[in-house]
């Protein structure tokens, strides 16, 4: 089998099974796994998958710049953010993390709601600046300008001093068992810093994330209490997840 072949065979069996294990694959195409692991490396470096240890995952297309991001999946994001927003009760302390779909989540706040949102994204910070009864706290950092949030050793100081009832995370892959990711490094320190500083942890997660990976790992799935998807989401996708433990609420 031809080289292109059998890379258009590994793309075929990753979008049917959701993953490939290299000593697996070796043995259908009847090559060594240094061939295999070789067409892996190629494929990722096209963007096609994730490679982890022993295969490869789906790689997450959530990974454009944010302005591209902005119209991708806009019915689906709206869909989550309300239902993100309705989770919101008059008193609470929520963090808010940066994103496409956390810009929908704050314009989706009720006129009458009394809470205070924390963010270290100042385009949700703007966007709550017309609103008559929240109160935003902004958590200061290095501008990361793909996200345009905060990161760096001043964001996690700042983290360290809040104590939050809720933590909606954006995020780039959620797999059962490869976790939570992101295609940040210190995007996914920031984001783990949140996480330990809220009761509940809410991920939100429109189906181009779902069973995706990216190479930088924010945490286990287990990390999350609750996860928001769209109402029409495969439940062989959203099955696995729940046996962790983790509740799936479907926005609609």
């Amino acid at each position: 089998m031809l080289t292109q072949h059998r890379k258009a065979a590994i793309l075929d069996a990753l979008r049917q099974d959701g993953q490939v294990l290299a000593k697996a694959l070796s043995e259908r195409f009847e090559v060594s796994e240094d061939t295999i692991r070789r067409d892996l490396r190629e494929l990722a470096a096209e963007g096609l998958l994730q490679r982890v240890h022993g295969g490869a995952l789906p790689a997450s297309t959530a990974v454009a710049p944010f302005a591209q991001r902005q119209t991708q999946e806009p019915e689906a994001k709206l869909a989550i953010a309300k239902a993100a927003a309705a989770m919101i009760e008059d008193g609470q302390v929520v963090i808010v993390d940066g994103g496409t779909t956390s810009a929908r989540l704050v314009q989706c706040l009720p006129p009458t709601l009394s809470a205070t949102i924390v963010t270290h994204s100042p385009s949700v910070a703007v966007a709550l600046v017309e609103h008559p009864r929240v109160d935003v706290i902004v958590i200061g950092g290095r501008l990361f300008k793909h996200s345009i949030v905060t990161v760096g050793a001043a964001a996690v100081e700042a983290i360290s001093h809040i104590r939050a009832d809720l933590y909606f995370m954006g995020v780039t892959g959620v797999h059962p068992t490869q976790g939570l990711s992101t295609g940040d490094l210190e995007e996914a320190y920031i984001k783990r810093a949140l996480a330990a500083r809220a009761a509940e942890t809410v991920v939100l997660a429109s189906a181009a994330k779902l069973n995706a990976a990216s190479p930088f790992s924010i945490g286990d799935i287990t990390l999350a209490q609750t996860i928001i998807v769209e109402q029409e989401t495969d439940r062989a996708l959203t099955d696995p997840i729940e046996r962790r433990g983790v509740t799936v609420r479907r926005a609609g």
